[in-house]
């Protein structure tokens, strides 16, 4: 590249007029990338762990997953910062509730449909949001002072143990059928074989 053409290039990077299409842009590109980096090897391994079928099929499944998960990180960014960095210019600043609204929206689209993976992050972010909002509660003297997270364990492992053995039928299959691995399994046993070496109760 000569040096008037990188010249060219480089202006028009620090153009203010170029700054939101180029910063959507951006967003666009680091949600792509890393949708990609955090789905991949989690599909690679869940699918090969726990999918049947031939490799194709396998294959299938992990490019898919990696696909919608990058796809609508991508995409979500660019709904967000095109809405927020438009309502900050016309408005001259940003705000919680224009930061929200942009998000909600961006999280309706892209995040709305009942899906395995979309629940999958609506509930990984629920969880830290949670746990954010406690630690944000104490930071503002709201709740007293306190090592929030062993509370955090405390109720989650509650309410998901009482949920198991009462209201079963709430609960996601597979997080249910874990729990009765666990919990419902262990006390039932014919022999030494299946007291400690293979549990032979689900098969």
């Amino acid at each position: 590249m000569s040096d008037a053409v990188s010249r060219a290039v480089t202006n028009l990077l620090h153009d203010q007029r170029l700054r939101i299409p180029l910063a959507v842009l951006k967003g666009f590109r680091n949600g792509l990338v890393y949708g990609v980096k955090i789905r991949l090897p989690h599909a690679i391994v869940m699918t090969f762990l726990f999918h049947n079928g031939s490799l194709q099929e396998k294959l299938s499944v992990i490019l898919s997953l990696t696909y919608q998960h990058a796809r609508n990180l991508a995409l979500l960014a660019t709904i967000y910062k095109t809405t927020t960095m438009l309502a900050k210019k016309g408005m001259g600043h940003s705000s919680p509730l224009v930061t929200f609204l942009g998000a909600a929206v961006a999280g309706y689209i892209m995040f709305g449909s009942n899906n395995k993976l979309n629940m999958q992050v609506n509930l990984y972010l629920l969880s830290r949001i949670i746990l954010a909002l406690v630690k944000l509660a104490v930071k503002r003297n709201i709740l007293p002072s306190m090592n929030v997270f062993p509370w955090f364990a405390a109720l989650m492992w509650g309410a998901s143990l009482v949920l198991f053995e009462y209201e079963q039928g709430s609960l996601h299959p597979s997080l249910s059928a874990s729990m009765t691995y666990i919990f419902h399994d262990s006390e039932h046993w014919t022999n030494l074989w299946d007291l400690f070496v293979y549990n032979t109760l689900l098969q």
